[in-house]
């Protein structure tokens, strides 16, 4: 909870600073003159922000459970199941954070995602594809790495970037509509026709970049649950379970846009601008990452 409060604090303060600065500036009063009382649209605009992306994060479980058909394991009806639940709950007690859901979803590749509110309220998923393509202490290593992900508080981490983005998303979008509006079309209170087009443009700019951001800070945190699968289970049942991914790289990785961010597989390698969009970094860099850790 003081992890969550202070990341919420610091981006209220990014909010706040980025008023004063701008009022500072002799924007604000600018705005205001052109009827945009700036104060105001920021409030609104964190609110939008923030508001879709932590319902997007309270219902995170829910929605993975019935996109991916996760089938929660309440009691084991197998060997298997059996030793999944005893592998996270013991790595859950070494990363200190409570029991998360385990659970299977029906898929023939390899692949795995941890989600959820908050570290003592996730679920952690594998793919009937990982248990019968993968060696044990490779599963163990994946499954370390998504209870990293948990411990690390990764979903509540990305939420918060993400609700910050949104919010500067929604914020310059319509200053740059009302803008271009009074400006360039003369419309007398920026709100013609040419603000909702202009809007909606900015918006679809500025969120690709926003979304470079986020993807970025995903790419940096995949390098991090590697280091806490490693940790839990061994840096080189983690460097296996990587190389064993890498083997079936060719084939579709089977998670929706949705759960990707946490998903074990990265989407191979990529090149050019596309890079920029990649939740995680080429399996090479992670695995030459672990080789180099000490």
């Amino acid at each position: 909870m003081l992890r969550v409060l202070l990341l919420i604090g610091t981006n209220i303060a990014i909010l706040i600073v980025a008023s004063i600065t701008l009022r500072l500036l002799g924007f604000e009063p600018w705005l205001a003159q052109q009827g945009i009382n700036f104060t105001s649209l920021l409030v609104f605009g964190a609110m939008i922000g923030f508001g879709g992306s932590f319902f997007s994060l309270a219902i995170s479980k829910w929605v993975a459970k019935k996109t991916m058909g996760v089938q929660i394991i309440e009691q084991p009806r197998s060997e298997v199941e059996r030793w999944l639940v005893e592998t996270v709950q013991r790595q859950a007690a070494e990363a200190r954070i409570k029991m998360p859901e385990v659970g299977i979803f029906q898929s023939p590749e390899p692949n795995a995602f941890a989600t959820g509110p908050s570290k003592n309220n996730s679920l952690v998923a594998v793919s009937t594809g990982l248990l019968e393509r993968m060696r044990k202490d490779e599963v163990e290593a994946v499954l370390g790495h998504e209870v990293a992900h948990v411990a690390n508080g990764d979903m509540v981490t990305l939420s918060l970037i993400q609700g910050v983005v949104n919010t500067f998303v929604f914020v310059l979008a319509r200053v740059i509509g009302n803008i271009v509006d009074k400006v360039v079309f003369k419309t007398e209170n920026g709100h013609g026709p040419a603000f909702w087009i202009t809007t909606i443009v900015a918006e679809i700019v500025l969120g690709i970049l926003a979304t470079m951001i986020v993807m970025w800070f995903s790419r940096k945190r995949e390098f991090r649950a590697d280091e806490g699968g490693a940790y839990l289970a061994g840096k080189e049942s983690m460097i296996r379970a990587l190389e064993a991914l890498k083997r079936g790289q060719e084939q579709a990785h089977g998670l929706p846009d949705a759960m990707r961010a946490f998903g074990i597989r990265s989407g191979g390698q990529v090149g050019g601008l596309k890079r920029l969009f990649l939740s995680h970094p080429p399996l090479d860099e992670r695995i030459a990452a672990l080789r180099a850790a000490a």
